[in-house]
């Protein structure tokens, strides 16, 4: 099946480009188009040189001049981040004021501009995210608050739409991204086949965090706190007493509970819940049966799992099936 109208999807490829920034979107869209999307994919270099250095070494070649094209309403470009020592460089931002003049007339345009990572910090300084919101890598916050106090930076976001400029957080945010945009254009039961397609069962939002629940909360050294997160985890479909926890970490079940709300800043309880959530919505996403995920996410019954689902994530198990 073909879907009309065409979309042209332009790929910048900036000196030390982070390659799973711009291969991961890339791949999204060509899978896209196998499945009958009408897209034109085209690559283009930011700056002259005819062989582009990634920062992970590798080389990348026969890319188009950005110069060549003007964009439209129907047209969608992706800017991924760059090695953060560029970010800074003053020479690099002077060699890239005429693609910035560029991306100006491109935003005027009306073409959809999206960046992943620190691909934001280039919109930004071309001056097309003043007076919008955006979002980036969580390691840059706020170093991008500090340089670009006219945008309004938003945390712990994947991805950001504002008008028609989109940014998203990181490597892997790129593709959900990515997601997003083709069900914008294509309907949602579209980009699920892509998603599927590419084995990303799990397809996020934009309110989602930029860390999964099983990495949230651990950027601490409490390493009896560390023990009881990993038990949690590793017995979902287990329901587990505070005293068993307790006997698990030679720790008081009163002590734990203090010890672990001083840690995280969320209950025990909060966080056993958080866990399920994310396990039971990659479940439901992979198809199987609502009274299976119930079971195998240590919950009582299915109704359990449409509280908890209602409360953390704002959707019902025939939501993500």
């Amino acid at each position: 099946m073909s879907y009309l109208p065409q979309h042209r999807v332009f790929f910048l490829v900036p000196p030390q480009v982070h390659l799973l920034d711009v291969s991961g979107p890339i791949h999204l869209f060509y899978e896209a188009r196998a499945y009958g999307a009408n897209l034109e994919l085209r690559f283009l270099r930011m700056h002259n040189q005819e062989e582009l250095r990634s920062s992970a070494g590798l080389f990348l070649a026969q890319l188009e001049s950005y110069q060549k094209y003007s964009l439209g309403a129907t047209d969608i470009l992706f800017v991924p981040g760059i090695e953060s020592l560029l970010l800074h460089d003053d020479l690099f931002r002077e060699e890239s004021a005429p693609f910035y003049r560029w991306l100006q007339d491109q935003q005027g345009g009306g073409a959809k501009i999206c960046s992943v990572c620190t691909g934001a910090y280039l919109l930004a300084q071309a001056g097309i995210l003043n007076g919008r919101s955006c979002t980036t890598h969580w390691k840059y916050l706020e170093d991008f608050k500090e340089r670009f106090p006219q945008v309004t930076l938003l945390q712990d976001r994947l991805f950001v739409k504002d008008g028609t400029t989109y940014s998203s957080a990181g490597v892997a945010s790129g593709i959900d991204l990515s997601l997003y945009i083709l069900e914008e254009l294509y309907g949602t039961s579209f980009a699920i086949q892509i998603a599927r397609e590419v084995v990303v069962y799990l397809r996020r939002g934009d309110d989602d965090p930029q860390l999964s629940v099983f990495l949230q909360y651990r950027n601490h050294l409490e390493n009896r706190v560390h023990q009881a997160q990993d038990f949690l985890s590793q017995h979902l479909e287990k329901p587990i007493s505070i005293e068993r926890l307790g006997e698990v970490v030679n720790m008081s079940s009163r002590n734990l509970t203090r010890l672990f709300k001083k840690t995280t800043g969320i209950t025990i309880g909060q966080y056993t819940d958080q866990l399920r959530v994310e396990r039971a919505v990659q479940l439901l996403s992979e198809g199987y049966k609502v009274e299976t995920v119930s079971q195998m996410c240590g919950l009582k019954s299915p109704n359990q799992l449409r509280t908890i689902l209602k409360k953390y994530k704002r959707v019902l198990p025939s939501d993500l099936s």
